[in-house]
């Protein structure tokens, strides 16, 4: 077993010697605003397009950590100067978030994608803490109130699929919003936080989770929640899965409803052992539930994120319930994690290893990874260990 005031620090100078001194120095555009994130091993950048899903959640970070940990002036200009080019550019004028913009902010990508939604409301609700800002609190609640509007069809207008022929329920948003309802808590009512919350669950854990599966999530159903046999319906994404369980374990605690949490561990442990590959160790991306050949040409990479929210929610699991079982798989992934993303010459983490647990992309982040996932878990897992220890 390890030392947990050991490992506590491990997380938290990782965090903030090496993580978060790399988004400040490299990421910034002093010129036009907002964030670089295609930034490769050494920090240096490759490509100048901002993608507002990652404009936000950086926004979100810096604003999280100084609402939460410690108030830092450079960490609310940072989130601040990120929040204006946002305000500015990252949307049509009535909330209708771009998925990307050029280095000056003119639009690339239509308001297609609701993660830039999610994650813009995310920013601003988080900002509106730190700063006391009624503009970013309203920017916050106009947005989640689209989210909710358009729940049903999330891409809108820009929806390929034929409508009628085989129309499917996804696990992403109710799962994201399971987190988002949460972070916004302070500009709901009381009556809809509870409303949005037993929804979430109700969804999360009743429609996608599959007893009949083995207690397993898949990505998609049919619109009456049955299962669907088609590429779609039978995908498994194990990351999402597990990622969801620590949002479900942290809204069975503010509801005081202790199944909820055992129930979440349950899910997470089957989640772990489902798709931990017995051969070169790591979590695959995705897999197909019958065993088929999988659509996603990448389905046995191994991804940060994953392993990166396996360990919180595993973290989460033992400090909530003591599971043993929960820590001994803590410390098999720590040691997967630790040993193949970090670097050991560079900062920050890589993303993308093949299934032997190679580099696959010699990047710090791009398209997809920014300033989220390795900060948001390593402050998670720092203080959960602090729990365990007081």
């Amino acid at each position: 077993m390890k030392d947990f005031n050991l490992l506590g620090t491990q997380y938290r100078t990782e965090l903030l010697e090496n993580i978060i001194p790399f988004w400040l120095n490299h990421s910034q555009d002093s010129e036009f605003g907002g964030y670089f994130t295609c930034l490769d091993r050494k920090g240096d950048i490759y490509d100048t397009d901002k993608f507002i899903w990652l404009q936000a959640r950086q926004v979100w970070m810096f604003s999280m950590l100084y609402n939460r940990f410690e108030k830092r002036q450079e960490w609310l200009d940072t989130a601040v100067q990120g929040a204006e080019f946002l305000k500015k550019h990252g949307h049509d004028g009535n909330f209708n978030w771009y998925f990307s913009l050029t280095r000056e902010g003119n639009p690339l990508i239509e308001p297609y994608n609701i993660f830039s939604f999610t994650f813009a409301t995310m920013a601003f609700g988080q900002l509106s803490l730190a700063t006391g800002n009624q503009e970013y609190a309203e920017i916050a609640k106009r947005t989640y109130e689209i989210i909710l509007s358009k729940k049903e069809n999330p891409k809108g207008k820009w929806n390929k699929e034929h409508a009628g022929t085989r129309s499917l329920r996804s696990f992403s948003l109710p799962m994201i919003l399971c987190n988002l309802s949460m972070e916004i808590e302070h500009l709901l009512e009381k009556e809809q936080l509870e409303d949005k919350m037993e929804k979430c669950i109700h969804e999360v854990m009743e429609v996608f989770l599959r007893p009949e599966l083995g207690g397993i999530i898949v990505e998609n159903v049919n619109l009456d929640g049955s299962l669907s046999d088609t590429f779609e319906g039978r995908t498994i994404n194990p990351g999402h899965g597990i990622e969801a369980m620590w949002f479900i374990m942290d809204m069975g605690e503010k509801l005081k409803r202790p199944e909820l949490i055992e129930k979440a561990v349950e899910t997470t442990l089957k989640t772990v052992e489902y798709g931990w590959d017995k051969e070169y160790g790591g979590i695959f991306y995705f897999m197909d539930r019958k065993g088929s050949p999988p659509q996603q040409l990448e389905w046995d990479q191994k991804l940060w994120w994953v392993h990166l929210e396996a360990l919180i929610s595993l973290m989460k699991g033992y400090q909530l319930t003591g599971s043993q079982e929960c820590l001994a798989w803590f410390e098999k992934i720590h040691d997967y994690t630790w040993d193949h993303f970090r670097d050991p010459s560079h900062p920050e983490w890589w993303g993308y290893l093949n299934r032997r647990g190679e580099v696959l992309l010699d990047l710090k982040g791009g398209k997809w990874k920014g300033c989220f996932h390795v900060p948001r878990a390593l402050y998670q897992i720092w203080q959960t260990i602090e729990k365990v220890n007081s």
